[in-house]
């Protein structure tokens, strides 16, 4: 079964960077998700979806891949750009 390994980007809503050094190692699904017929909610059997691990770098998120043969491409992390400004330019 494949999985990405990517690092968690910064939350847009917030000013904080907590957990954005981590790597994630997440599944991708192997199976669509469909509605349930009674009570309307999406859902699918592919228990491997809910699984997501974290390591401290990228090499140890490949190693753990290596080691159990799971297949994986890694999704680069994109870089960071600061638009540096007063607050008074907000009134210009």
């Amino acid at each position: 079964m494949p999985a990405r390994i990517y690092q968690r980007p910064k939350n847009a809503m917030q000013s904080g960077k907590a957990r954005t050094a981590d790597w994630l190692l997440e599944f991708e699904p192997a199976e669509a998700k469909r509605p349930d017929p009674l009570m309307g909610w999406t859902g699918s059997g592919d228990t491997q979806q809910q699984v997501v691990l974290r390591f401290g770098s990228e090499v140890e998120a490949k190693a753990y891949a290596d080691r159990y043969g799971i297949e994986t491409h890694v999704t680069p992390t994109p870089p960071r750009k600061l638009k540096l400004q007063s607050y008074a330019d907000n009134f210009r």
